[in-house]
Formats: structure tokens, C-alpha cells, sequence
């Protein structure tokens, strides 16, 4: 029975699949969109590229001098594209969108700051501008702060530092003042520079084993050698997992509103004057849609890693796990569908669905960004945290997906099984 009721419904797709191959190409154009907004090229380097801004120095010191040559030395060098412009210049490029900001040095900055006056350097953002402009203002921050912490720290020595600067002292005090200085700087180094903390996990299984460990000859694995450290973290694949946690919905909407074709043709009701069960007639439906999405599911993903050149370093457990999460959404697409008897309003209200669950559940927003109870208490229960949380952390390690996976699937027979309930009161009660 199940293998005639798929076969109909393919055998329908296949005298009009327009529809379908339509939902199956919005993946790819997803996908493709991502990769053009984001600047996705043919490399394998998906960094934001180098950020040009202007530096109008009008002060024209030691201090302006060395701020100026910090920009472009070094890995700041990789990332920066620092160019030095008068006022005027600098302002004309930013209007016509040549620069991401403008960097002011004003006068006689170098001079207050070493008197203990206060200074402040001006940074004129790109207002078309987002990323870069907020890159180049956290920098600028880091500035400020490392000026600040010299200010405090380094006050006495700045009268004489002023002489120096201003050419008035002789070789035996820029000694002494570099000798000294310098001590105070080897003083604070381990507060300047302290040692960095990490973790390594080196374990391997079969040195866990328990006939690895019951032999005393076994060579055990040098910790130093074949260290596997996790990925580093892809924007990409985080925005494309959450993508998919709310794409993956709307897809299985297309499948299971065949289901309203079937009501208002009589097909459902006809079925059910033969059959006591429903539930082999949703779950075709189901098995359909979940093969359909599942497709969906693979051209999104899959080509999310072609087109931004990373590689999903656990693809088994990420594919079990979605097609799970597939499996739930089926399920719940049945379900609105047998609450929502007209097509469309259940199709407006799967909509709402899909994206409410979408927000709540992480895969549009990331969960630390919302309020104490929305993340402790709501997100925790909605299928889409688990998918997205869980897929998520497969980036790093296996972890247990499998739990997720389970209660995704688990759900999605659920509420299969209530459409079907819904369905048989329904027709009990002759609903149409």
C-alpha cells in the first residue's frame, strides 16, 4: 500500500514538476546570493580583505610618525591598507566610496599627550560602509586603551621623553632614559605579555583500549607528533546550517500540501472508506516529502561547501542529523495541515511557523544574544535549537548528535501519527 501511494504521488511530480524543480533551484540561488554579497571568490580565503582608510596626520611628530608606520608593519599590514592624505583629499575619497574611514591625527597631539592634556584622535566612518568601519573603530579602541595603559604607567618619564622628542636632549640622557625606561618595561612584561593558557587533546583510542593498556611493550603515541587540532571557525557554515534549519521547513511545506489536493479531491475521504488507518496515507506523504527535502537538504549544503571552499569536517553525522531533522519537519507540516483544512491559510500560517521557529531557535540569531528566559528556559525545548546547536558543534567535535537525531525523528512520528488522529475525527464528524 505505501509503495502505491509514493509511486502515485511520483508519477504526479513527474507530469508537472515545475513546482519542485523550482523549490530545488532556491537552494542553489540561496546559496549563490550568500556567496556574492559575502565577495565569495575562486580562493580559498573567505577573509573580509584589506580595509583601506585614510590617515591625515596633522601633527607631524614622533608619536603621529609611529602611529602611522604601526598600520602598515607587520600583520597589520595583511589586513590594513592605510594611505596618507590631506583633510580635503582624505574627505573627497570618502564621498566618492574609495575608503572605509578617516583617521585624524590632530595638531600638536604628540606634544599634550606628553604633558598629560587631553587628546583624542577622530575617526570618520563610511556611512555605506558596515563591517569594515566597525573593524577599523575596535582597532582604533585597542589604540586608545594601549595609550592610556602608557599614560598612567609611564607619566614621570614623559617630561624628559618630551625633551627628547622636541630635540633638546643629548645622547647620555636618551640613554639613560631608554635604559631606564626599558627596565620598568622588563618589570611589567609578565603583566604586558602574560603566558598563554591552551588545550590539547592528544588521547587516542586505542591507547584507551584495554589490550593496549594490559600490554607493557606497546608503544604508546608521542604527544608531540600527529596532533589534530579542531577547524577554525567558517562564518559560512554557521550561516548555513541555521539557513537550512528554516529553508528545510518551508520546503517540506511544498510536500505535505499536496495533502489539501487530496482533501478536495475526495482522494483522502475515498481512502478512508476502505482503510480503518490513516497513517499509511500521511505517512507516504511524509516519506515523500522527506526524500524531496532530503535533496534539497544536500544541494544547500553540499553546495554551501563548493561554492565557500570549506569542507564539513564530520559529514556522516551532519547528513544523519538533518535528514532527522527533515524527518520532523514532515511531521510537523502534516500537522498544520490537518489543524488548517484551507490551503491557504495553512500555508500563511506555516510560514509564521517556520520562521518563529526559526528566530527561537537559534538559526537565524545566535541563542547568547537573547534575553535569560527565551535562552534558558523556550529555546532549549524548540526542534530547531537542537538541530541548529547540535550541527553547530559537529564543526569542533562528534559530541552526541545522535540524541538530537533521535528526538528530531522521534517527533516527526509523532506528529505524523496525530495528523492522522486529526484526520480520522475529522472525517468521523464528516468535516469536509
Amino acid at each position: 500500500m505505501l509503495r502505491a501511494l509514493i509511486s502515485k504521488d511520483l508519477r504526479r511530480v513527474w507530469r508537472n514538476p515545475l513546482p519542485w524543480l523550482l523549490n530545488l533551484a532556491l537552494p542553489i540561488l540561496i546559496t549563490a546570493v550568500i556567496g556574492i554579497v559575502f565577495g565569495s571568490g575562486s580562493g580559498e580565503d573567505n577573509s573580509i580583505g584589506r580595509i583601506r582608510f585614510a590617515i591625515v596626520d596633522e601633527d607631524n611628530s614622533t608619536v603621529s610618525d609611529f602611529l602611522r608606520g604601526a598600520a602598515s608593519q607587520g600583520k597589520a599590514g595583511k589586513y590594513l591598507e592605510p594611505v596618507f592624505l590631506e583633510r580635503s583629499a582624505a574627505d573627497q575619497q570618502l564621498k566618492d566610496d574609495k575608503l572605509s574611514a578617516i583617521l585624524v591625527i590632530p595638531p600638536r597631539f604628540t606634544s599634550n599627550y606628553l604633558t598629560g592634556q587631553h587628546v583624542h584622535l577622530e575617526l570618520i566612518k563610511n556611512p555605506a560602509e558596515q563591517i569594515h568601519p566597525a573593524v577599523l573603530e575596535e582597532l582604533l579602541g585597542v589604540v586608545v586603551s594601549a595609550l592610556n595603559g602608557i599614560s598612567r604607567n609611564f607619566n614621570s618619564e614623559f617630561p624628559q621623553w618630551r625633551e627628547v622628542v622636541e630635540g633638546n636632549g643629548d645622547y647620555h640622557d636618551v640613554a639613560l632614559l631608554i635604559d631606564e625606561t626599558g627596565n620598568r618595561l622588563k618589570a611589567a612584561r609578565k603583566y604586558l605579555f602574560p603566558p598563554l593558557v591552551s588545550y590539547t587533546n592528544n588521547a587516542d583510542e586505542s591507547a584507551l583500549s584495554p589490550r593496549a593498556d594490559s600490554n607493557p611493550n606497546a608503544s604508546h603515541p608521542n604527544p608531540n607528533t600527529e596532533n589534530k587540532s579542531a577547524p577554525k571557525f567558517n562564518l559560512f557554515a554557521y550561516l548555513l546550517v541555521g539557513m537550512a534549519g528554516m529553508f528545510l521547513l518551508l520546503l517540506a511545506n511544498q510536500g505535505m500540501s499536496d495533502l489539501h489536493r487530496e482533501v478536495a479531491k475526495h482522494t483522502f475521504e475515498r481512502y478512508n472508506t476502505l482503510h480503518d488507518r490513516l497513517f499509511p496515507f500521511i505517512a507516504g506523504k511524509a516519506l515523500f516529502t522527506i526524500v524531496l527535502v532530503s535533496i534539497g537538504s544536500a544541494i544547500l549544503l553540499v553546495g554551501g561547501e563548493l561554492i565557500f571552499h570549506f569542507r564539513w569536517p564530520r559529514p556522516i553525522g551532519l547528513g544523519l542529523l538533518t535528514v532527522a531533522y527533515v524527518c520532523f519537519a514532515a511531521g510537523l507540516m502534516s500537522l498544520t495541515v490537518a489543524l488548517m483544512p484551507d490551503e491557504r491559510r495553512a500555508n500563511a500560517l506555516n510560514s509564521v511557523v517556520a520562521m518563529v521557529l526559526s528566530m527561537a531557535g537559534g538559526c537565524m540569531f545566535p541563542t547568547d544574544q537573547f534575553p535569560a528566559f527565551m535562552r534558558e528556559h523556550l529555546a532549549l525545548l524548540l526542534p530547531t535549537y537542537w538541530y541548529a546547536t547540535t550541527a553547530r558543534n559537529l564543526w569542533y567535535s562528534d559530541g552526541s548528535w545522535w540524541i538530537a537525531a533521535g528526538k528530531l525523528a522521534l517527533l516527526g512520528a509523532f506528529c505524523v501519527a496525530l495528523a492522522a488522529f486529526l484526520f480520522k475525527r475529522r472525517f468521523e464528524k464528516g468535516v469536509r
